[in-house]
């Protein structure tokens, strides 16, 4: 396998069409300092044809070209030429569920089905609701069912504002509404509810595509193919494989396509207490897991209590949070999802031979009894057999609907099928884009992957994980910052501080609604930490930052769902929101929380750099996510694809005397000079001792680099470290910060005199 050998770096791509533009061609002018910083990868967002103007790729239109705005397979050769002259090499994003549609003149596929509907050659390549409107694929495009009215024929097309939709041959004639309704699609108001094709989650610009057809994957895989058969990439991601018919088909597929030496990593979003599928011929997941465990060590359980109590404060007991999670997915199953669970319904009745009036609320109730994406892999079969056993004692009424459901499940088939894509987005309309944005208790817990019921994770679970990734999974990916993160990691350790300062907080929170009193209590709880995660040290709040500000808020409030919503915007509440933002950012409690910013910050900092050495040398390839070198207050998209300055981390990398990018550019040179030791040696803890032993998490990387960080240093710096040492394996070891050199027993005021983390690197002979 083509691993990675130091680490990847992830790169947004983007066309002039989206108003900034980071081409093939300014990636190629990156290399230099990409190769010096000691990346060996470079990590590129998607690159095949998306919709004009697309900032992020996902939105894909031509799957079987690049971008040309990208530079086109011109700039990506001369970009793979131009790595492989330095030693480095490509992984590239795929996206093999979903394709844009939301300009249909932009997508041939989704082109030609429109016109020439179950007889176009694409039809098949599509997941279409054939059967939900006589034949006539269903487009939610329209704010209302009254806009047909407003159709009108241009030459061969029918247009409305932008929207522009074929015409079939020979129905053309009359008006807009007329030829509309001899078409083989049928326009409805997007709030309705029905669609006809299967969506990415419930972004109806976003179709499914059927991977699991041998002909779409070779017509969707061709160009991918290519980039392997020519030595232009080493490696994919592979986003949302939980999205497909059939996820462990369609990577047996991709493996034998791209060969064995292809590094292969996935977009598997791992609950807890769900292990990734064994059987996967993958390397592992894109990280998601990792970086909940190395967030979650720096956190401080002691503050568990009352920040609970601050959250409960609002107005919700914390405890039913697992209620409301259940809730939530109910909710997300009947009303978000509802067109997709009433096909579902229909393959169930039709599957089983039977249906039933509770046939919907049954699944929907089931789904929330499902702690997993999907739960067909192999190695998770006991959990749906639990999950109707759970529902079926909660709810006995629903017993009738819940043997449709298994009567059809046993026969497989297309019922099965639905119910796990509708598990997934299910999982992620109502976590992912809801629960995330409500539960306040701590909001650097609130990630993709993460579980917001544990505060933190221990330094015994942190040690095992990683020994077990070690054996099982050395070369699958470790991130702390993605395209996708709710927010960026040093904003994300800046607020994780606050579990160790809880009653500070609690008092902060307390003045400032007494002093600016908030329209929601629980919307400016959440808030509030995101704003204390942002706020300048300087506390010259710019006008960027608050325009950034606002527009996060905007969103925070919308996905919770609280008062507002993207479908039914609460302009009154969304104003007063914004008012008090305003009154927050320019009257005195901005005094006092920069104040309070001031304080923390050095030990927010502390905890940025330890997480940040602890993804670059745990068990797994890291993954540095573009500019997070230097300091990033990044919150979530598309906040976190802002234009990086790439000239400021040029100056750093040649004075090496900003401490996180002396942290990254070390330990990225180390993992260069041991392969033997990061690519697949071995991991085992170190235990220190001594008063402050629980403030130090250690471990071995191989026989000759050693890791070591502090932690909840708000307490340290009250308490000292005392006689706490760390006893170093036999020999010579020379930190690779400082060029200090240490041996035996050394103790701990010593070993981070100079920054609280330890890249030591065993001496030779």
């Amino acid at each position: 396998m083509t691993v990675p050998v130091s680490s990847t770096y992830r790169l947004q791509l983007c066309g002039p069409s989206s108003g900034s533009g980071f081409t093939f061609a300014d990636a190629e002018n990156l290399l230099d300092y990409l190769d010096d910083l000691g990346v060996s990868h470079l990590y590129l967002s998607p690159i095949l044809t998306a919709a004009q103007g697309s900032s992020h790729g996902y939105d894909v239109t031509d799957p079987t070209t690049v971008s040309s705005e990208l530079g086109g397979p011109d700039g990506l050769a001369r970009l793979s030429a131009a790595a492989r002259a330095r030693g480095m090499g490509l992984v590239v994003d795929i996206v093999p569920n979903h394709v844009g549609v939301g300009r249909p003149e932009e997508n041939a596929w989704w082109w030609d089905v429109l016109q020439y509907g179950r007889n176009s050659e694409y039809a098949t390549y599509f997941d279409i609701d054939w059967d939900l409107d006589g034949g006539r694929i269903v487009l939610p495009l329209l704010d209302s069912d009254d806009d047909v009215a407003d159709l009108t024929v241009d030459g061969n097309v029918l247009r409305l504002g932008d929207l522009v939709l074929p015409i079939a041959p020979g129905t053309g004639e009359g008006t807009g509404a007329q030829v509309h309704d001899r078409q083989h699609y049928r326009l409805v108001g997007w709030r309705r509810g029905p669609c006809g094709y299967r969506r990415f989650f419930a972004i109806s610009t976003l179709a499914g595509l059927r991977q699991e057809d041998r002909a779409v994957f070779d017509a969707s895989h061709a160009e991918i193919a290519r980039w392997f058969r020519e030595g232009l990439v080493d490696g994919v991601r592979v986003d949302h494989p939980d999205g497909l018919a059939d996820p462990c088909g369609y990577l047996a597929w991709l493996r034998d396509l791209l060969g064995p030496t292809a590094w292969i990593v996935i977009e598997k979003i791992l609950a807890v207490d769900e292990a990734l599928e064994p059987t996967l011929p993958v390397a592992g997941t894109t990280g998601y897991d990792v970086l909940r465990e190395i967030g979650g060590v720096f956190i401080d359980p002691s503050g568990e209590s009352t920040l609970t109590e601050l959250a409960e404060s609002a107005g919700a007991a914390y405890h039913l949070l697992p209620a409301m999670r259940a809730d939530l997915k109910i909710r997300a199953a009947i009303g978000t999802l509802g067109s997709e669970l009433r096909r579902l319904r229909r393959a169930l009745a039709a599957t089983a031979g039977a249906d039933h009036p509770l046939v919907p609320t049954a699944v929907a109730a089931l789904l929330s009894h499902v702690g997993v994406y999907r739960c067909d892999y192999p190695g998770l079969a006991a959990i749906l057999p639990e999950a109707m056993a759970k529902t079926q004692a909660a709810l006995p009424h629903l017993g009738s609907g819940l043997q449709i459901i298994a009567t059809a499940l046993a026969r497989g088939g297309q019922a099965a099928v639905r119910l796990q894509q509708l598990c997934g987005a299910v999982t992620a309309k109502a976590v992912e884009d809801c629960l995330c944005y409500r539960d306040a208790r701590l909001v650097s817990l609130n990630e993709v992957g993460g579980d917001a019921r544990r505060l933190g994770v221990g330094a015994a679970e942190f040690h095992h994980r990683a020994a077990i990734r070690a054996r099982s999974w050395p070369h699958t990916m470790t991130t702390l910052s993605t395209h996708d993160t709710k927010r960026g990691e040093d904003v994300r350790a800046r607020i994780g501080v606050l579990s160790q300062v809880p009653s500070l907080w609690a008092e902060f929170i307390a003045r400032a609604h007494t002093i600016a009193p908030p329209p929601d209590v629980a919307t400016a709880q959440f808030l509030w930490q995101n704003i204390f995660g942002v706020w300048p040290v300087s506390g010259q709040v710019d006008g960027q930052l608050r325009d950034r500000l606002h527009a996060y808020t905007e969103k925070a409030m919308r996905e919770a769902a609280w008062h507002t919503s993207w479908n039914d915007p609460n302009s009154s509440f969304e104003d007063a929101v914004h008012r008090w933002l305003d009154a927050v950012l320019d009257g005195p409690l901005a005094t006092e929380l920069t104040a309070l910013v001031v304080r923390l910050n050095p030990h927010a900092e502390s905890d940025a750099l330890g997480q940040k050495l602890l993804a670059l040398t745990v068990p797994g390839i890291p993954d540095v996510y573009q500019g997070t070198e230097l300091w990033d207050d990044s919150l979530v998209d598309p906040d976190n694809r802002r234009p990086v300055d790439y000239a400021a981390r040029r100056a750093a990398l040649k004075a090496l005397r900003h401490p996180k990018i002396r942290v990254v550019s070390a330990a990225l040179r180390l993992r260069r000079t041991h392969p033997e030791c990061f690519g697949g040696g071995d991991y085992v803890p170190l235990l220190a001792s001594g008063p402050a032993a629980d403030h130090i998490v250690a471990f071995r990387r191989g026989e000759h680099v050693l890791v070591a960080t502090t932690r909840w240093t708000v307490r340290l710096e009250h308490t000292g470290w005392g006689r706490t040492t760390l006893a170093l394996p036999d020999g010579s070891w020379t930190d690779t910060f400082t060029g200090c050199v240490a041996s035996g027993p050394t103790p701990a005021v010593e070993l981070f005199a100079d920054l609280p983390v330890v890249l030591l690197e065993r001496d030779r002979g």
